[in-house]
């Protein structure tokens, strides 16, 4: 790799040709603050956080865009700089709403902490005329509040260049610039799929999941309910960042133990509906591959992609499976088979769950999800929530027992847990898949090819004979680019799984955020990842169909893999959706 010398405050460095000033910064441990910027996805210089003085430049430049040559001489920390950081922040405070005792983001907010460490301790020396927006309640999912909009544009280019959808943007100009939807249009009102992932970049508290929180200890509190709760495994490997722990640190001890100790009734795990989901997808697999049925089968797990699909791929709704995700697949279980196993009436279960997803919010209120005649799943929170569920009641997370999940429904496999990474619904259904068609056992139960973060992988698997075409793809841009090639015949696969966030749950719009400093420099789906490969490498069962909870649910309750009765419970059907942006 071709290097370039140059110095920072004094101090030489070696760097890759082609770095930006922020780039090389970070390798001589100096952290250059900024704000409106994420590598490869919002790269436009707009906020002057993070200008320097560069010797021989007319004036500050933005370190973010600005590419280093040989030789160059740059300081971050003059006079200069640090006055102007300063008062560009003193400037934005002026139109910005400081409720911050009261904001969600209020401890990590990558604003509020700017203003300390420039010591800005007069936010208001700019006072003046300022805007005044009605906060969006529309969406199910979220709220989106531009009085605490900085214009940083990361939400734009996250829902532009990641997901490919882009229904929010700068509307007006000048001091009267705001993001919203066209036409002023509510949040509801647009193909928004309610991923979050604009909220997972959001530096301020402009944008957020709609708190469900308090319906939750209501429901606690009540005498008269049931109180279930659900974890999936993206959450186990994020909730911890929360409490201050390493990104990609596996709680799920304490996190079981924090649930119980909130008083929920049971606690069970999302991963006993994953083995679920892979014996009734990789059953409809088999099906469709025997009779001629619709091919490619595209997975149906990712609440955010399936809405995609509706307004944006119509034509290829056959295609989903019709499994039901197994976030409602678990609360269509325990309002069935576990309220009659209990003698509970099904009204009187509250089924919370604790998800990575921001669209989880908009699934649980889908038609066709009320297999027992009331919904599936009541409440749907982040793993956000759950951590401010866990401190607003004093619990001290760090120090409690790992406790396990209760049964029955608290037993799973390997393969469940990894649903949570990108290609892990994949591998998951190809273990079982693959035994099922060969009738012999796996000698090696990991499907390497479809692992990791790219966001579209490819990979052929001869089985029983047949070549076996699969397809994986993260965010919605990329889903958008493989389907458009299965569309022209371009490309021809049996089997594709579809998740809505790039590099799949654990980089959910509901998980921890973290802030750009540490987006841009770590590659926090892998890091998340990891655990979950972790756990399944460690796990006595790794085969969904291995999993004795769920035989045992077949054997007194289900029939079998596709029943009708399997069918009626598990299953649902989809809806076309007009586009509009």
């Amino acid at each position: 790799m071709e290097t370039v010398n140059i110095k920072i405050n004094g101090i030489a460095v070696e760097a890759p040709k082609g770095s930006t000033i922020l780039e090389a910064a970070k390798l001589a441990h100096i952290d250059i603050p900024t704000l409106c910027y994420l590598k490869e996805i919002n790269e436009i210089g707009a906020c002057r956080i993070c200008v320097v003085e560069v010797k021989g430049a007319r004036s500050l430049v933005a370190s973010c865009v600005y590419p280093i040559n040989d030789g160059m001489e740059i300081w971050t920390n003059t006079k200069k700089v640090l006055d102007s950081r300063k008062k560009t922040l003193q400037l934005i405070l002026s139109d910005h709403d400081k409720k911050c005792l009261s904001c969600v983001r209020s401890g990590n907010c990558e604003l509020q902490k700017l203003s300390t460490d420039l010591k800005v301790d007069d936010e208001n020396l700019y006072a003046g005329v300022a805007n005044h927006f009605e906060i969006d309640n529309s969406a199910a999912h979220m709220y989106r509040d531009n009085n605490k909009c900085i214009l940083c544009r990361r939400c734009v280019a996250a829902c532009e260049k990641v997901q490919g959808i882009g229904v929010i943007g700068a509307n007006n100009r000048g001091f009267d610039t705001n993001i919203a939807s066209a036409f002023d249009m509510g949040l509801a009102e647009t193909s928004c799929v309610s991923c979050g992932q604009c909220i997972a970049v959001c530096p301020t508290g402009a944008l957020s999941e709609k708190d469900c929180t308090d319906e939750v200890f209501a429901a606690i509190a009540d005498p008269t309910k049931h109180v279930v709760v659900q974890t999936a495994p993206a959450v186990r490997a994020a909730l911890g960042e929360a409490f201050g722990l390493p990104i990609g640190t596996n709680v799920q001890g304490k996190m079981v133990s924090a649930l119980r100790r909130l008083g929920f009734d049971k606690v069970f795990d999302t991963d006993f509906a994953a083995d679920l989901t892979i014996m009734e997808e990789a059953n409809e697999f088999l099906h469709r591959v025997q009779n001629g049925g619709t091919l490619p089968l595209i997975t149906s797990c990712s609440p955010g992609w399936i809405k995609y699909c509706e307004h944006y791929f119509p034509d290829m709704l056959d295609n989903l499976s019709s499994c039901k995700s197994p976030q409602q697949m678990f609360g269509a279980i325990t309002k069935t088979y576990y309220a009659e196993k209990m003698g509970i009436d099904a009204k009187d279960i509250v089924m919370v769950s604790v998800m990575p997803c921001t669209a989880k919010k908009f699934e649980i209120g889908r038609e066709d999800q009320s297999a027992a005649g009331v919904p599936d799943v009541d409440i749907s929170i982040t793993t956000r929530e759950l951590a401010h569920m866990i401190d607003r009641v004093g619990l001290n997370f760090l120090s409690l027992p790992d406790e396990d999940f209760d049964d029955p429904l608290g037993r799973s496999t390997g393969a469940a847990v990894i649903f949570g990474a990108t290609g892990g619904v994949m591998e998951a259904a190809l273990r079982t898949a693959v035994e099922t068609l060969t009738g012999e056992e796996l000698a090696s139960l990991d499907f390497k090819e479809v692992r990791g973060v790219e966001g579209i992988k490819e990979a052929t698997y001869n089985v029983a004979g047949m070549d076996v075409n699969v397809a994986v793809a993260s965010g919605l841009a990329n889903a958008r680019d493989l389907l458009t090639k299965v569309q022209s015949g371009e490309a021809n696969y049996h089997f594709i799984e579809i998740m809505g966030c790039p590099g799949g749950c654990v980089n959910g719009g509901g998980q921890p955020q973290q802030p750009a400093s540490v987006r841009n420099f770590n590659d926090i789906r892998s890091m998340r990842a990891k655990a979950l490969y972790d756990i399944d490498a460690n796990m006595p069962h790794r085969k969904s169909h291995d999993n004795p909870s769920i035989k045992k649910l077949y054997d007194e309750y289900l029939g079998k893999p596709g029943s009708h009765k399997a069918h009626d419970i598990l299953h649902t059907t989809y809806v076309k959706r007009a586009i509009n942006k």
